[in-house]
């Protein structure tokens, strides 16, 4: 990573950029959640087929699957097979994924009458408590007319189409934010804004006026900064250290006297 630090950009720019990507973002957690939902899909029957066996067990035959949290109390207190927990939990995890994606709609804008009328109506949807028992699924979706017969589809017409509705409304959601004025998706941009100022990351250093403090130095009575009061600091320290000591080099002369003698009688 290099070590430069970053050219900085127009803020027009800077904010246009953050918008689009955030739109970005939440088209591309769409598309993986349409792509987990196709897999879903593929096994419609088998998730039939786990429903009808946990109301059996939980002796709930009579009224049709109307919420998310009938399902999820099928799947918790009535389950005894592993292929049926399984197709109930991939069930469960994309409502809970919708209802994730519902969460970060919401905070991307404020949003207009449309925007926010089809983002209830999506939050409503994956709402646990909701009655589904009257939703249906229209064309393109064929969800329906895959179920085998009348009673299915009075009894699970609601909860297969759950998930195809809420996944319409969030792309129509996302077409109308895409056609909104700038003014509008900029308002999330500028309280981010103001959140990155409070960080005060390296590239966006405040003002030295408002991160070094100031104060009076009893010597010279001038106002010094924390680097200033520093270098102060350290020429007193270096006046006050002892001188290093300078050895005196011995004269080549007496280098070339020959060895070393002992004193005595034969010294010499």
């Amino acid at each position: 990573m290099s070590t430069c630090e970053p050219r900085s950009k127009p803020l027009h720019r800077h904010r246009r950029g953050k918008e689009g990507g955030r739109i970005n973002d939440i088209k591309e957690c769409l598309r993986s959640i349409e792509q987990t939902y196709k897999i879903f899909q593929q096994q419609q029957f088998t998730f039939i087929t786990a429903l009808e066996r946990t109301r059996e067990n939980a002796h709930d035959k009579i009224k049709p699957v109307s919420s998310i949290g009938q399902v999820q109390t099928y799947m918790d207190h009535h389950c005894n097979n592993s292929t049926d927990k399984r197709i109930l939990l991939m069930f469960l995890n994309i409502c809970c994924e919708l209802n994730k994606l519902c969460q970060r709609l919401e905070a991307l804008h404020p949003g207009n009458n449309v925007t926010n009328s089809i983002l209830d109506r999506c939050k409503m949807l994956v709402s646990h408590s909701n009655d589904l028992s009257g939703l249906r699924a229209k064309y393109p979706h064929d969800v329906v007319n895959h179920l085998s017969c009348d009673e299915a589809r009075n009894h699970y017409g609601g909860v297969v189409s759950l998930i195809p509705v809420v996944l319409d409304c969030i792309k129509e959601w996302v077409a109308h934010s895409e056609k909104l004025p700038r003014n509008m998706l900029q308002s999330s941009v500028s309280d981010e804004k103001v959140d990155d100022l409070q960080e005060t990351p390296a590239h966006h250093p405040l003002p030295s006026s408002l991160h070094r403090p100031t104060f009076l130095t009893t010597e010279t009575q001038t106002s010094l900064t924390l680097p200033d009061k520093a270098r102060v600091l350290k020429s007193k320290r270096a006046k006050k250290m002892p001188q290093p000591v300078v050895l005196e080099r011995t004269p080549p002369s007496k280098l070339l006297d020959g060895p070393w003698r002992p004193p005595g009688r034969h010294a010499y």
